[in-house]
């Protein structure tokens, strides 16, 4: 029987789990090409640790592996149920936070090699976790779709570690009782981009859809709603979501360097945000909390049928 030890906990409200220990040896390499081997190999474990009847709606794991530079705190490799991710901002965030409540890091500067770069997290002595994200940058303005029932929507494409289409065109208010429409438009978004043969950097698919409204509130700068790869939305705002929106904005000379942005996620939760200019584009930092929510090991009987058997397929409507 496998075993497998993870920490989960929750950043805004969207979760992630750690693993500790179980989980195969990746080899060896850069982390790009264990990245493959992840998905390649063990497409059928991701889904199985991030999907009913084990793990709640829209987790991320995050794996450890040794890093290349031995200076750094941990190498980790992000999936969802779809497969494995460049980066996730709530899942580092998560990261840290469980890191330290296992005593294996302490307050103050760490880093994280992922497999789009190193990524630089500081934990404060409050418990919140600031994160220095890759270089973030906009690769397209004003990229326009069509969808039936909709007409045109334009936005831009960017890269936050993560590819996003990213758009102030809504068909609705930005609030939970509207899930289901919000739901259904970023869908379609996304399919429009692929039928369009609309892609990031390098042919790169575009797999997360980011819708953007002033936020209800008075003491945020704006709300978002994430569509993941999984076809799920996010419950966080979403750190390599609100990286890309830095770089949108930063490209249009609407925020300055070292200007606070306060992103406000779909169901409420935020993050502080600001960003210092990079080579190409920007560096983002992204700050907020986490909270953990269990420590288990994980049984998987050799007979048991319906391992991941519930993992959405992101081609489904």
């Amino acid at each position: 029987m496998r075993e497998i030890e993870v920490v989960d906990s929750h950043t805004g409200g969207e979760p992630t789990r750690v693993v500790l220990s179980g989980f195969p040896d990746l080899g060896k390499g850069p982390l790009s090409e264990r990245r493959v081997r992840l998905d390649c190999e063990f497409g059928n474990l991701l889904r199985a640790l991030t999907t009913e009847p084990r793990a709640p709606v829209a987790t991320v794991l995050a794996v450890l592996t040794p890093p290349t530079d031995p200076a750094f705190a941990t190498g980790v490799l992000y999936a969802d149920s779809g497969g494995s991710l460049g980066m996730c901002g709530h899942g580092t965030i998560g990261l840290v936070h469980t890191l330290a409540a296992l005593r294996r890091i302490r307050a103050g500067r760490h880093t994280i090699e992922t497999p789009v770069g190193r990524v630089d997290a500081e934990l404060e002595g409050d418990g919140s976790v600031s994160i220095d994200n890759v270089e973030s940058y906009r690769f397209r303005k004003g990229v326009t779709v069509n969808l039936p029932g909709h007409g045109p929507v334009t936005g831009d494409l960017a890269w936050g570690g993560n590819w996003f289409f990213i758009t102030g065109a809504t068909p609705s208010p930005l609030e939970t009782g509207h899930r289901e429409t919000l739901e259904a438009y970023t869908r379609a978004i996304r399919r429009a981009l692929e039928e369009a043969g609309i892609t990031g950097e390098g042919g790169a698919p575009i797999d997360h859809i980011e819708l953007h409204a002033p936020s209800p509130h008075g003491d945020a700068n704006s709300r978002n709603f994430v569509l993941c790869p999984t076809l799920t939305y996010d419950r966080s705002p979403c750190g390599t979501g609100t990286s890309a929106r830095l770089a949108c904005l930063a490209a249009e000379g609407m925020l300055a360097p070292g200007e606070t942005y306060r992103q406000e996620g779909f169901t409420g939760s935020r993050f502080e945000a600001s960003y210092q200019p990079g080579t190409r584009g920007i560096r983002p930092r992204i700050r907020g909390r986490a909270h953990l929510t269990a420590r288990a090991r994980l049984l998987f009987e050799p007979d048991d049928p319906v391992s991941g058997a519930f993992a959405r397929n992101p081609d489904d409507p």
